[in-house]
């Protein structure tokens, strides 16, 4: 193996298709981006250089900071739900006294298989205010609590975020599900027979063997909420108003429904830097944690 890893040859011939495929679809694209970001351009004539312009116009515009507060909300609520939610799932299908565990597992990936288009139609007949399934529980119930959940201005980010929270709840807990099979048994029964409760050998077994799992978990779920679209596309296309724009939604509207390609360029931009430095963040804060261990 030393051997092998010493050989620089074979490495660059292993890696090379890979970093070939890399730079042409997604390094190659971003060059070009940076490049046009500086350009005001439609995307059809000629382009006219114009330098920083479309950044000092990016940084000056409010729906800008509107669209980094939703993206930010997104990320929030899918580290601390979605992840949350996977963690506690994991554990009870780690408890052996759990009967149908195929089922189960089965059932929690269902909704990440189905496509988004599916997935949003459902929702929004959920979410309907005259006859939706959770207005109509709440009359059930005799609690006079309707909502028009999607065209609230306050209420229309938490309802979009929840439907991606119930899509992918299933992906981040086949990644920590995995991890924590991946923990030798000789660990967990060598704790139980010291008299640790499952409650402990959750919290302090299981959950410290996972950094790794839950540094790409947290990472997953923080950059797809910045760049959270589709849902608030199909769903609510960036409304009521602005309530439910990302930086996202922003470039591809610039970009592609009003003709500002230049200027939805450099919010792109910008939402690749933010991406980068949320990875980079979380990576220093994991690896921080590690070596106080």
């Amino acid at each position: 193996m030393n051997k092998m890893l010493g050989n620089k040859k074979a490495i660059c011939f292993f890696t090379l298709p890979t970093i070939i495929v890399f730079t042409v679809f997604v390094f190659y694209p971003i060059l070009q981006t940076a490049y046009r970001s500086f350009f005001e351009w439609d995307g059809l004539n000629t382009a006219v250089f114009t330098g920083l312009a479309n950044y000092k116009e990016l940084f000056a515009d409010d729906l800008f900071y509107e669209s980094l507060k939703n993206g930010l909300i997104f990320a929030v609520i899918l580290v601390t739900v979605q992840v949350g939610l996977a963690t506690l799932l994991t554990f009870a299908m780690m408890n052996h006294k759990i009967r149908g565990k195929r089922f189960f597992k089965t059932a929690f990936f269902i909704p990440v298989v189905l496509s988004v288009t599916v997935v949003c139609q459902l929702w929004s007949a959920i979410y309907n205010p005259e006859f939706g399934l959770i207005n109509n529980i709440f009359e059930a119930l005799g609690i006079s609590y309707r909502q028009d959940w999607l065209s609230n201005m306050n209420l229309a980010i938490f309802a979009v975020t929840f439907v991606n929270v119930w899509q992918y709840t299933g992906y981040q807990f086949a990644i920590i599900y995995a991890g924590a099979k991946a923990i030798p048994e000789d660990y967990l029964e060598a704790a139980k027979i010291d008299g640790a409760s499952d409650w402990k050998v959750n919290t302090r077994i299981i959950l410290p063997l996972l950094k790794d799992t839950y540094r790409m978990c947290v990472v997953f779920a923080i950059t797809g909420g910045l760049n959270a679209f589709a849902h608030m596309n199909l769903l609510t296309k960036g409304g009521p108003g602005t309530s439910t724009y990302t930086l996202t939604y922003m470039t591809f509207r610039n970009a592609f429904t009003i003709g500002e390609f230049g200027y939805g360029c450099a919010s792109a931009i910008i939402l690749v830097l933010q991406c980068l430095m949320a990875t980079v963040i979380i990576n220093k804060i994991f690896s921080s944690r590690e070596d106080n261990l």
